[in-house]
């Protein structure tokens, strides 16, 4: 599979609204790109093989419902999502996984390709707290194929998350 790895990418063309918005930030990102395998099981796991990349330190974006209210999940690769932990995070009593087609509209990105940057409605959003642990972790930049590298403290910071325990392994 080619890697490839460029800083500070993504505002001209071929850039996606997750990589306009680090850029407009101001954010210091990289950019990695891999070769998408359609038949991999899983676009987590690819992406960390792909990239060289622990994946503790890759990280998949989940839309869930808490309470009627779209909910953005961000947990590592390595594990799954706890969805009694995601609703209690947010201050709500259940959580079920989004219809994957309303996420995707309500998000503007597709199924495994899905940023918590530059989304088409802001949701709120929680990191999951193992991100801390890490000097840097890579995201969907909105396209299958596509992994941006940044502090976590600049994804909380920008998704406007809240850090807490809702992965498991």
């Amino acid at each position: 599979m080619a890697k490839k790895s460029k800083k500070q990418g993504g505002a001209g063309s071929g850039g996606t609204p997750a990589t306009v918005a680090l850029t407009a930030a101001g954010v210091p990102f990289t950019v990695h790109a891999y070769d998408h395998d359609p038949n991999h099981p899983s676009y987590g796991e690819e992406a960390a093989e792909a990239m060289g990349v622990s994946p503790e330190r890759v990280f998949k974006t989940l839309v869930a419902d808490v309470d009627g209210t779209l909910t953005v999940a961000v947990v590592p690769v390595a594990g799954s999502l706890d969805l009694k932990a995601l609703a209690a995070a947010v201050g709500g009593k259940r959580a079920a996984m989004a219809d994957p087609a309303l996420a995707e509209r309500t998000t503007g990105y597709v199924r495994g390709g899905i940023s918590p940057l530059g989304q088409r409605k802001k949701l709120p959003t929680v990191l999951d707290d193992s991100a801390s642990a890490h000097a840097t972790i890579c995201v969907s930049a909105g396209r299958r194929g596509l992994e941006v590298e940044l502090s976590p403290e600049d994804l909380a910071k920008l998704t406007s998350a809240t850090l807490a325990p809702i992965g498991r392994a």
